[in-house]
């Protein structure tokens, strides 16, 4: 089964399992810091859309339509006129080379099935200067913080296509972003990673 189709799957109940994470406290600090017309990667049920303020120009898009019929729900609930939705690939966008200012990304590079693919996506769809938020969970530099992480990944693999074990701060400066700004959350597997278009 494609990751798209196990989102689709657990879409109805993606927001229980949701709220289990502790760092969903982070969301609105993090969300606070976007500017400009913004880019949501994987905005999957819409937990970071009530944060937004309304003086942005913010796109959501998603992968999976079960997903973004969830975060039409919150947009609706919340009566949210600044935010629009796309069912489209973080790996393939249709966007415009440099189109917008900023772009956020909470949980997202995990699943992404080729996130190098994706990263180098929104790297070309940001302006020069432009600015990525994300909030990440990835491999430890602690082995045995690492054994137990493989061990959660067989698990998050079946039931999401999520890995618990990727690089994706070293990914994410692989494809050129400059990281400004990094804050361990717990240990060093959950972090906020702030990173900047240099070119």
């Amino acid at each position: 089964m494609e990751t798209k189709d196990k989102y689709n799957r657990v879409a109805k109940n993606y927001d229980k399992m949701e709220q289990m994470m502790f760092f969903n406290k982070h969301r609105e600090g993090l969300i606070a810091l976007a500017s400009g017309k913004v880019l949501e990667l994987g905005v999957g049920t819409g937990a970071n859309l009530p944060y937004y303020s309304k003086n942005l120009s913010v796109t959501g898009i998603d992968f999976s339509r079960k997903m973004l019929e969830k975060s039409k729900n919150v947009i609706e609930k919340n009566h949210i006129k600044n935010i629009k939705l796309e069912e489209m690939d973080i790996q393939n966008m249709t966007f415009e080379n440099d189109s917008f200012d900023c772009a956020v990304s909470t949980c997202v590079f995990c699943t992404v099935p080729d996130p190098i693919a994706g990263l180098k996506e929104v790297y070309r769809v940001l302006k020069p200067g432009g600015k990525v938020l994300f909030l990440e969970h990835m491999r430890s530099r602690n082995p045995l913080v690492n054994i137990i992480l493989f061990m959660l990944t067989v698990m998050s693999k079946l039931i999401l296509g999520t890995s618990m074990v990727r690089k994706t701060q070293e990914n994410i400066e692989s494809v050129g972003f400059k990281i400004t700004e990094r804050r361990d959350l717990f240990f060093d597997v959950v972090r906020i990673i702030i990173a900047e278009k240099t070119l």
